[in-house]
């Protein structure tokens, strides 16, 4: 019965620390997303800047934000947003994109990629969480 009892407390703690994290990688997120704002946001009350707002971007094909004037690359780049291609792009859009308007030099830290993308994600297209 004690051996059941600390498997429990034990498990428990696990999912404590795991869901901590979480909201230690959203955090981290929120504050890799202030290099981003200038150009983008997100929430409910996002507007499209400099770059199209954000919301709703896991799933979301390139291209697609509702009057933002993309460029031509952006519209054909067929990309749908995912952890990985999210990924890749950040690292260098400008390479990943020629042509694109996101004069951006990247984020090379994957901790923070993934952090920013958790974040990001989190965000429906209505901008609620």
């Amino acid at each position: 019965m004690k051996s059941l009892v600390l498997a429990a407390l034990a498990f428990g703690a696990t999912v404590g620390m795991a869901n901590a994290a979480k909201a230690q990688d959203l955090a981290a997120g929120e504050q890799s997303f202030r290099k981003c704002g200038p150009c983008h946001s997100v929430g409910a009350d996002a507007r499209n800047k400099i770059g199209p707002v954000l919301n709703g971007l896991d799933g979301r094909k390139s291209g697609t934000v509702a009057e933002y004037s993309y460029s031509e690359a952006n519209k054909k780049a067929d990309i749908t947003w995912s952890d990985a291609t999210f990924k890749d792009y950040i690292q260098n859009p400008m390479a990943k994109v020629p042509g694109t308007k996101m004069a951006f030099a990247g984020i090379k830290n994957e901790t923070e990629i993934a952090n920013l993308w958790a974040y990001l994600k989190q965000f429906k297209a209505d901008g609620a969480k």
